[in-house]
């Protein structure tokens, strides 16, 4: 066997074999390269590269692999040298090293260092090099073929270059390529990622050079219709154009093809353009495109599939032809939409319907009837029911075949159809044999009693009784659900230090507090703390267990404690772009300008007025002096961007670790400002011997003697009663209390112990509304139109307002989500047991965030409805938007669910709750039929009354205002009150409902409007 050599430069002018020039061609990742190498081998040497490349092939991709990977690590160094330098220039003028970094990650990076990246894809740019290998050198079709596409040469993109691959089969002999021709064709897939493959163009350009017959395969075809259209001078177009209206998938790949592209598109090639031209020049036959056309629809396939050819045929503009009615009349009943009024149109242009020579005889027109009134869409009912009418007038005898198509429109869910159909058979009655007629009767049973009414006095009594009630809905009792038992309150911890990590619980935050008061031996018993901690290093105290532990290092070593840090201030810096207005010989300019061209006096003016604002001289600091500026300066004007603070806007130094109240959730506040006032009182020495707080029981609450006897306590021992602490036990009083012993708090004669009696004797009511805004508008009204994108803000009004605590819980919450706004939510609760509906309000703000409310936010709003206190907008807010939203984390029967315990626990204030369910559907994405399904399960789970009140407050809200148009979700809605009327046995008219049912018109609005205001006796 002989085996070609190459004289290639090899070190010292050694001789490599046919293989070790392919492999070497081959690591250098150039495809064309490849080519140029397998083009010179003999025989031999093809048939030694064929030997040697399949075991070549790991070889071959790690080589690629750590070939890019010392290219990412080279560009990777270069962008950090940039950045560095980048930075160093920017802080040259005047910015900080943050503001830098900044600037360089959101601009710089991309102005700076543009070309430092290395495209992902060199990792494959092995890949092509073998597979020229093989092509040039396997030697059969087959192996050719199934080389290219091997698993192993799956790659990330591909570059689009088919030039090196061509160049190495072209080749081989004409009857080798046009084998290989077909073989690619056959191999494509419809499926096949296309931006990652060359397979369509390689098949499509080999079946061009070879002239070989495309093979009858689906994929082929639509690979060639996804390519721009050269119709012409393509040596395919005869033929895969007649293919393309059987092959499956050619209209899905053609169906944003348009005549005219879009104008972000201006270069997109049109298919239908190219083919309505070869029509127009005589190339093909349009009839032929047309037949076509009509083939493809006989076919079937969905509205997308078929737009195309939809569009086509439109374009191309047949003549009329009587011809084809018979198929037109074939795609009336179950063609897309589209094709269908394609169909009838091109039936009325050729005159099919009409009747006479050459027309639809009169059985096919009334299929056509029957047909059309069968569809869904209203155009084309509208349009069947026209037809019936032509039909019955240009018949010359009786209609009792047209019996059966008025049966079809009596059976039609439109009423304006029916309507319609009666007056059609009234009008033409006396066409009808008696057996037509009694056709027509019996179908009239179907018919509404108005309608039936109608058509009793041509055809004879209707039975028009009402149909089987087919409503399977039977009453039953609520389902049952365990309350919360409201148990004794645990006792306080002992074991201090070994807890006071797990304070995050409020159950175990009250007892933790509790037992760090009221047992001093406790604070320094158990397993000291760490010496090394981060504590200090915090301006802000969060965390309650924060708060926990420097209360055991203070009670551990009293005054160690350092000072608290002075506020983290972001550093100042300012960049500032002056621009000078000059005159110079008569013309006046203004122009940017720098600012070592300005005269002496002028920067001094300057850099003055800048110190007495407070803003840094930043860029201006450093500046080189440059000419003077020529002409007469005018006006300076100074634009200057940064960050810095004015001398009257520093802060004061602060006085304790309390983060400000936009950082966390008012409930959350309120722990912690307990926590803080009993570490003043701690380093003060002023501890009471015990907490007023601390609950009775596990719902939150404090039995009012306990609370009493508590305060007696102080008042024996001269305890003074912390401002927080005392105004939390106020909050947890149960709002009914026994009168011996509000008598004994009026005996009480501390500051505290009057406060107290005064609350017993008139606790004070917080006044709580929700109000919505949209962008900066806010709702007024409620049926004020407006976006999907609103905002809830919720009001809580308590007189007198700013007492410690109390003007934290009871006070609006603000309608952001700062980072830690949610945290110990499970816990809230137990701050305002008396006072649901307060609560609501702190939930409200995390409502609308589907994404980042927590997970188990129902349960916390469930948690509500065995506290205490009314329940108003809300709580009512909560449940009707859980109810109806399918965001995320809800699921239509975690809301279902949520309203049914809202019902059995009596706590619902329904009317209010469909108000809101309203609001909601108005003013956000949340859906009636959403809504509707929920409120029909929970209606057949026992809850069928708090429906229909539901339903009364949602349709005042709900349905069109003045200047809004009805649509079907409206009429839904009333229908669906009508039926949770009549299951709730309701009775009293809804103003609202009255008003639409008194107006003249007769659209199924109108009508629902009449049946539900008739359900309730109006």
């Amino acid at each position: 066997m002989t085996t070609a050599v190459h004289e290639t430069d090899h070190g010292g002018g050694g001789r490599l074999s046919a293989w070790e020039s392919v492999r070497e061609a081959i690591g250098t990742g150039d495809a064309s390269r490849v080519a140029a190498e397998v083009l010179r081998l003999d025989e031999a040497g093809r048939k030694e590269v064929a030997r040697e490349l399949p075991g070549h092939i790991a070889a071959a991709r790690d080589a690629a692999h750590e070939r890019h990977a010392r290219r990412q690590a080279a560009a990777e160094a270069a962008e950090e040298q940039a950045r560095q330098e980048y930075v160093r220039a920017e802080t040259a003028r005047g910015r900080s090293i943050d503001e830098a970094h900044e600037s360089w990650w959101t601009w710089g990076r991309f102005q700076h260092a543009p070309g430092h990246g290395v495209d992902w894809a060199e990792r494959d740019d092995w890949i092509e090099s073998m597979r020229v290998a093989g092509a040039g050198t396997l030697s059969t079709a087959a192996a050719v073929a199934t080389w290219l596409y091997r698993r192993d040469f799956t790659r990330w993109r591909w570059n689009g270059d088919t030039g090196p691959l061509l160049r190495a089969i072209a080749s081989r002999p004409p009857e080798w390529q046009a084998d290989l021709a077909v073989r690619l064709a056959l191999r494509l897939r419809v499926t096949r990622g296309r931006a990652r493959d060359d397979g369509a163009p390689l098949a499509l350009e080999m079946l061009r050079r070879t002239g070989a017959v495309p093979p009858d395969h689906d994929p082929l075809v639509v690979a060639w219709v996804s390519t721009p259209p050269d119709l012409e001078d393509d040596p395919l177009t005869g033929h895969l154009l007649p293919r393309i209206f059987e092959a499956q998938g050619v209209g899905r790949a053609l169906r944003e093809d348009r005549v005219e592209p879009p104008e972000w598109a201006r270069e997109r090639h049109s298919w239908l353009r190219s083919l309505r031209d070869l029509a127009d020049a005589g190339r093909v036959d349009r009839d032929q495109l047309v037949d076509g056309c009509v083939r493809r629809f006989l076919l079937g396939g969905d509205a997308a599939d078929l737009r195309f050819f939809v569009r086509l045929h439109d374009l191309l503009a047949p003549a009329p032809s009587r011809e084809r009615a018979r198929d037109h009349l074939r795609l009336l009943s179950a063609a897309p939409g589209p094709v269908a009024e394609l169909a009838l149109r091109e039936l009325r242009r050729a005159g099919a319907l009409g009747g006479g020579t050459g027309g639809l005889s009169g059985e096919e027109i009334a299929e056509a009837v029957e047909a059309l009134l069968f569809r869904a869409e209203g155009k084309l009912v509208r349009a069947g029911l026209t037809l019936l009418d032509q039909a019955a007038r240009d018949a010359g005898g009786g209609l009792d075949h047209l019996a059966p198509a008025l049966a079809s429109a009596f059976l039609s869910e439109s009423y304006e159809v029916r309507e319609r159909a009666v007056r059609l058979a009234v009008r033409h009655a006396g066409r009808f044999s008696p057996v037509g007629a009694e056709a027509v009767r019996e179908a009239a049973s179907t018919l509404p009693p108005d309608l039936a009414a109608r058509l009793s006095a041509a055809y004879g009594e209707v039975d028009s009784a009402p149909a089987e009630e087919t409503d399977d809905f039977r009453p039953v009792p609520l389902p049952s659900f365990e309350a919360p038992a409201r148990e004794p309150f645990p006792p306080a911890l002992g074991d201090l230090t070994g807890t006071y990590t797990r304070v995050h619980d409020g159950i175990e935050f009250e007892r933790w507090l509790d037992g760090f008061v009221r047992s001093p031996e406790a604070r320094t018993a158990g397993e000291p703390l760490p010496g090394q901690t981060t504590l200090y290093g915090h301006r802000h105290w969060t965390r309650p267990e924060q708060w926990a532990e420097a209360l055991l290092r203070e009670a551990a070593a009293p005054g160690a404690e350092p000072p608290v840090p002075a506020p983290e201030r972001a550093p100042a810096y300012a960049h500032h772009v002056l621009r000078v207005r000059i005159a110079e010989g008569g013309v006046e300019t203004d122009v940017e300008t720098d600012f070592g061209r300005l005269p002496v006096e002028t920067r001094e003016n300057i850099a003055a007025a800048l110190a007495e604002q407070g803003i840094p001289l930043g860029n201006l600091g450093h500046f080189e002096e440059g000419p003077p500026i020529e002409g007469e300066i005018l006006g300076i004007s100074m634009m200057s961007s940064g960050n810095w603070r004015r001398p009257e806007e520093e802060p004061e130094e602060p006085r304790d670790r309390l983060p400000g109240p936009d950082s966390v959730s008012p409930p959350h506040q309120a722990m912690l400002l307990r926590c803080a006032e009993v570490h003043a009182a701690l380093k003060a020495g002023a501890l009471p011997p015990y907490l007023l707080a601390t609950p009775t029981l596990t719902s939150g609450h404090i039995d009012p003697a306990e609370l009493v006897a508590r305060l007696e306590g102080y008042e024996r021992a001269g305890a003074t009663a912390l401002p927080a602490d005392l105004r939390q036990a106020l909050l947890r009083l149960p709002r009914e209390v026994d009168p011996d012993v509000a008598e004994r708090a009026g005996r009480l004669v501390s500051e505290a112990g009057v406060m107290l009696a005064r609350w017993l004797e008139e606790r004070p009511e917080p006044v709580t509304r929700v109000d919505w805004s949209h962008g900066d508008v806010e709702y007024t009204h409620d049926r004020q139109p407006g976006e999907h994108h609103p905002r809830l803000h919720p009001r809580i009004r308590l007189e007198p307002a700013g007492q410690p605590l109390l003007g934290v819980l009871l006070a609006d919450p603000p309608p952001y989500r700062p980072d830690d706004y949610g945290a110990h939510m499970d816990s809230w609760r137990l701050l305002l047991p008396s006072d649901r509906e307060a609560v609501a309000m702190h939930l409200l703000p995390h409502l609308l965030d589907g994404w980042n409310r927590p997970g188990y936010f129902h349960r916390y709003v469930a948690g509500l409805f065995h506290q205490d206190g009314p329940a108003g907008e809300g709580l009512a807010l909560l449940v009707a938007y859980l109810l109806a939203d399918r965001g995320w984390y809800q699921s239509a029967e975690r809301g279902q669910e949520l309203f049914l315990r809202a019902v059995a626990a009596g706590c619902l204030p329904a009317a209010e709750c469909g108000r809101q369910l309203g609001l909601v559907l108005r003013r956000t994405w949340a859906k009636l039929n959403d809504a509707l399904s929920s409120l029909e399960e929970c209606a057949r789970k026992g809850a069928h009354r708090e429906v229909w009140e539901i339903m009364t407050g949602l349709l005042p809200v709900y349905l069109p205002g003045p200047g809004e148009r009805a649509h079907s979700a409206h009429s839904r809605a009333l229908a669906f009150a009508a039926e949770a009327a009549r299951r709730a046995g309701a009775r009293g008219p809804i103003p609202e409902v009255g008003q639409i049912a008194a107006r003249r018109a007769t659209s199924g609005y109108v009508r629902a409007a009449r049946a539900l205001h008739g359900q309730l006796g109006g």
